[in-house]
């Protein structure tokens, strides 16, 4: 059993909690998930089996994209309308549509921003949100994300809300990005909903929910190769395929890198169209290196 579930999480439920459900129904136990989501927000979790898990690594640098509301007039502590109400102002003029599309702009592109506490994210191995429920103050380092688009797609007066898309690199915060919009717009701010809507190649429209799951079985699997697309296929001597799944690597003085700078470049191995698993070229030696072997040596 091998390959890849659109899994379509639903709010409540961890992706700890999503990884025991494919076990329980698929009896694998060999099973991991790509891109940790919120247990209070719902969408696309790529959940990788059998053999399938150990490419999961290769699915960190795919982009992301969300839909989220960001409630105006208040700020918690943990980003979004869960946590504890930081701030609230009661009593402010909606900002004009002009207005927010002008910090949208500002906000696209490479930006820095600081990760909520009140997250997965690790502080001397151990979970920051973990730490927060002891007690425990901590500090979280800022890092550099990129945010590719922004898109309005609704204000609400009424609701004091703003409906947007966006699309990012991974790491990205939206609870955070939601309350630093906030503060440029000059009022408070908090995530009110979230949705992940892709991962790479991973789209929710062709999620499977969890009642889906449980009806299709092993049919929910998903060729692994397809949705590892995005790292450039390299189509080895089918002489070399016996080496290649041996972990042997294989001279080729002709491979032209991607980049100039790649020392190392990730590739997809084929031989005679038959996908064997991830590699790199060697630059330094001019020869392919296996690093994942799926095909089974024969």
């Amino acid at each position: 059993m091998e390959g890849f579930i659109n899994f379509l999480k639903p709010p409540g439920m961890t992706s700890h909690d999503a990884v025991g459900l494919v076990r329980r129904v698929l009896h694998e136990k060999h099973v991991g998930h790509a891109g940790t989501l919120d247990p209070g927000a719902a969408g696309v979790l790529p959940i990788a089996v059998g053999r399938a898990a150990r490419l999961i690594e290769y699915l960190d640098n795919v982009s992301k994209s969300y839909r989220a509301e960001m409630l105006l007039g208040v700020e918690t502590d943990s980003g979004d309308d869960t946590g504890k109400v930081l701030e609230r102002v009661d009593s402010f003029d909606m900002p004009a549509v002009e207005r927010v599309e002008e910090v949208f702009k500002e906000f696209t592109g490479t930006i820095v921003q600081v990760p909520p506490a009140h997250s997965a994210i690790k502080i001397n191995g151990r979970r920051a949100c973990d730490l927060i429920r002891q007690g425990i103050h901590v500090d979280i380092p800022s890092r550099q994300v990129e945010i590719h688009s922004l898109r309005l797609l609704e204000k609400d007066d009424g609701k004091k809300t703003l409906l947007f898309n966006v699309d990012c690199s991974k790491g990205t915060y939206i609870r955070s990005l939601c309350q630093d919009m906030g503060q440029a717009l000059g009022i408070p701010a908090t995530m009110s909903f979230l949705i992940r809507t892709a991962v790479g190649r991973f789209r929710l429209a062709d999620a499977v929910s969890v009642e889906e799951l449980q009806e299709l079985g092993d049919r929910a699997l998903l060729s692994s190769e397809e949705y590892i697309g995005h790292i450039r296929r390299y189509d080895i001597n089918p002489k070399r395929r016996k080496a290649f799944c041996n972990g042997l690597s294989s001279d080729d003085r002709s491979f032209v890198a991607a980049s100039s700078d790649s020392e190392n470049e990730i590739l997809r191995v084929y031989a005679s169209g038959e996908f064997l698993g991830i590699g790199h070229y060697d630059k330094k030696n001019k020869t392919i290196v296996p690093d994942k072997v799926l095909a089974i040596n024969s």
